[in-house]
């Protein structure tokens, strides 16, 4: 991508975009005397930036990563892709590796899973190169690249652990709330990572922890979603 292209991408001035390219902030490199981008590398970027960006850069991502056909935008972006059968409240797990298993366990649950042993290798790849743990006990583990092959459809599943596990946290705390996020395509992953933060504040987070059943996360979350929605517009 060009340098006009990327700020189209993901919805940054182009002024700044150039700026932060000389300053080294950003995944380019010249070519010929002009900023290149590789998409592939964009992508691996943007998630590993996403949870410390403000909330007016994650809705700038969000929205340039909508179709650009007003039928297909949805409230529910996160939530749409969840079910009773991907949530667990009350997971049994000590580690990274164990969790992990228990997520894939739980996407075979939906009945969309074609492939669990390709998906626990994905998510364990990309866990070994960098923690998707958060500064507020919560995780987002995902394949490195998304997986339109692995299963039925995009899906989404939530595991809490209620004594925590060691993930790798930025803070050093135990991670008790885990979102398996398998997207279909690079544009939905994006989307998709850049609500789901956004929708994950104190109250939220806390509210999850203290939540025992699998309808009422699933409702909790639908109400904050909606609410996230609705102050966009």
């Amino acid at each position: 991508m060009t340098l006009e292209d990327f700020a189209r991408h993901i919805g940054m001035p182009l002024a700044e975009v150039a700026r932060l390219a000389e300053r080294g902030k950003l995944p380019c490199e010249k070519v010929g005397g002009k900023w290149r981008f590789n998409r592939a590398r964009v992508t691996e970027w943007l998630q590993e930036q996403m949870p410390t960006l403000s909330e007016e850069r994650l809705l700038a991502i969000e929205r340039a990563m909508a179709s650009d056909d007003p039928e297909d935008r949805t409230t529910h972006i996160v939530t749409g892709m969840m079910s009773v059968d991907g949530i667990d409240m009350f997971v049994r797990a000590g580690s990274r590796s164990s969790i992990l298993r228990e997520l894939v366990a739980l996407a075979e649950r939906t009945d969309l899973l074609y492939d669990p042993d390709g998906l626990l290798d994905a998510v364990n790849a990309r866990e070994e190169m960098c923690s998707t743990a958060l500064p507020n006990g919560v995780a987002i583990p995902h394949p490195r690249q998304p997986m339109p092959y692995v299963s039925a459809e995009p899906l989404i599943c939530l595991a809490r652990v209620p004594q925590g596990v060691p993930f790798g946290s930025p803070d050093g705390v135990l991670t008790q709330l885990f979102f398996l996020i398998c997207s279909h395509e690079d544009r939905q992953h994006l989307q998709v990572l850049a609500r789901l933060v956004r929708m994950l504040d104190k109250e939220t987070v806390d509210a999850l922890r203290g939540t025992d059943a699998a309808e009422e996360a699933l409702a909790l979350l639908i109400r904050r979603e909606e609410q996230v929605a609705e102050r966009d517009r």
